[in-house]
């Protein structure tokens, strides 16, 4: 039984093919089910200032929906915070939940073309697991992103990416990014 691997981006290619098999190598996995692999990629932007501002708003949809290539999804305050002028139900940030192909897709982006247009990188590190297997990196500047238009935007945002693995723990985790290509500080 043969699987399409001719429908897969460049990344899941790789992955069917070639970090499967080191993964279950280097960790001494048995069963295939048992290596790794991305489960999903959460991009989550935060802007505060949606509250005075809210074209700011506007502005940090466009621009994730063009990184991401799906619509963002609006989040709102949970909480009012009197001191923020902030109330239940205010629109005060987006989201995008990426999975399949589109999250291979943006993986082989964020690896080969963004990552290596941050300003002094020095290394990803390698505290941010979260013990389950899940990392989270912070981007300061979206305009690291080809996808992004420098002149459409009036304020430099940042954003945070969570890659959710199936790993059990930290070291699996490591290893599968490590594997994949994610520059980790040595």
């Amino acid at each position: 039984m043969s699987t399409k691997v001719s429908n897969y981006s460049r990344l899941h290619k790789r992955y069917v093919d070639e970090i499967v098999p080191k993964m279950k190598e280097r960790f001494s996995i048995e069963n295939i089910m048992d290596v790794p692999r991305l489960e999903k990629i959460v991009l989550n932007m935060g802007v505060g200032r949606a509250i005075q501002e809210p074209k700011l708003l506007e502005e940090a949809t466009m621009c994730l929906q063009n990184i991401s290539g799906q619509k963002p999804v609006i989040t709102k305050a949970k909480k009012a915070i009197s001191n923020f002028k902030l109330r239940a139900g205010m629109p005060i940030g987006c989201m995008v939940t990426l999975r399949n192909e589109m999250m291979y897709e943006f993986m082989d982006r964020l690896i080969s073309i963004a990552i290596p247009r941050i300003r002094d990188f020095r290394g990803l590190s390698r505290k941010s697991f979260d013990g389950h297997g899940n990392y989270t990196m912070g981007v300061k500047e979206l305009i690291i992103f080809m996808e992004v238009d420098r002149d459409k935007i009036s304020k430099i945002q940042g954003l945070d990416i969570s890659i959710c693995t199936s790993a059990k723990n930290n070291e699996l985790a490591l290893g599968l990014l490590e594997e994949i290509g994610m520059p980790f500080r040595k």
